[in-house]
């Protein structure tokens, strides 16, 4: 009899990653389709569907060994009936029935979360999480997601949106507003745009010299790369932006961490990537701001699975649910 697969699905604005991957979170063959939000996003299931249909035809594996659909998707989610809320950017009315929707399309069982919290999931399972069974996970990209842990399942809460960490207040009063309509919110700060954001800011404040003042100069436009790169060059406006943000992220982290004692801490997302640069300082800021027994407890470490994470997180859904 040939091996049961899970599919899992990671639905991104622009882009559909999908992989088929074995019982053991090992995966088998993985591609990516655009997401056709037209049509006030009608046609991202049917699409879903045939490129499974298309893909498991071509590696002549047959639709009865598949086991299920994981699938993360932007936005809250009741994991209960795969209802999917506020995802504008999909074209999606509120209240989306996906799950039911991409059940009928592809006659397969489905299984919806949101896509942070299959990104955690797949860390836990697969990555950086190395058998963590309380883990949060913290995606800094142009925004700033986040996942739960507890006890190795994922903290929905009452509405499904549980792990908002990037709406966490990390200015209480002031700072710059936010997509969701409050303003001081840590995804502000610790994204890309944000560190972009306070950059130009410190820069109009400061005096005009400096590797930073000469990248803006030159390309006029700056990135979270170009303000990690700086400071390693020791670029002084740099340097204060890190120390402006680690504060932050550190203060936020700490105050997670002291409500959940969480055995590791992972970050993710393109930001991420800046490495010990970031990393250090936001370590040194939450030892500060952490319970003495959480700060010992804790550990903080890159995530390591990248853009595999959210459909290795979206096929322990369909494995383990």
């Amino acid at each position: 009899m040939a091996e049961k697969w899970l599919i899992g699905v990671d639905l991104g604005g622009t882009t559909t990653k999908l992989a088929f991957l074995n019982f053991y979170g090992e995966i088998i063959h993985k591609w990516e389709i655009p997401t056709d939000n037209s049509n006030y996003g009608k046609n991202i299931t049917i699409n879903i569907a045939k490129a499974i249909d298309l893909k498991l035809e071509e590696l002549d594996h047959s639709k009865e060994n598949v086991a299920g659909i994981g699938m993360g998707a932007p936005g809250p989610v009741d994991l209960a009936s795969g209802v999917v809320y506020n995802t504008v950017n999909l074209g999606w009315k509120d209240n989306y029935p996906l799950k039911d929707l991409l059940e009928v399309e592809t006659s397969l069982p489905v299984i919806i979360d949101n896509d942070a919290n299959c990104a955690a999931l797949g860390e836990m399972w697969k990555g950086a999480g190395d058998g963590a069974k309380d883990l949060v996970c913290v995606t800094l990209g142009t925004g700033v997601g986040g996942g739960v842990i507890a006890n190795g399942d994922i903290v929905q809460g009452t509405s499904g949106a549980a792990g908002e960490i990037g709406h966490i207040a990390a200015i209480p009063e002031g700072g710059a507003p936010c997509n969701c309509g409050k303003t001081g919110c840590l995804e502000t700060i610790a994204s890309a745009t944000g560190i972009v954001r306070i950059a130009l800011d410190k820069m109009k404040k400061g005096q005009d010299e400096g590797m930073l003042h000469e990248l803006h100069r030159n390309y006029g436009f700056l990135s979270a790369k170009d303000v990690f790169d700086a400071a390693r060059q020791e670029d002084d406006t740099a340097g204060k932006v890190i120390e402006e943000v680690s504060f932050h992220l550190g203060l936020v982290l700490a105050n997670i961490a002291n409500t959940l004692n969480p055995e590791k801490i992972v970050l993710g997302g393109g930001v991420s990537k800046a490495g010990s640069i970031l990393l250090d300082p936001v370590k040194a800021q939450f030892a500060r701001f952490a319970f003495p027994r959480v700060a010992v407890s804790t550990s903080i470490d890159i995530a390591t699975l990248g853009n595999d994470a959210g459909v290795i997180g979206a096929a322990w859904l369909i494995k383990n649910k």
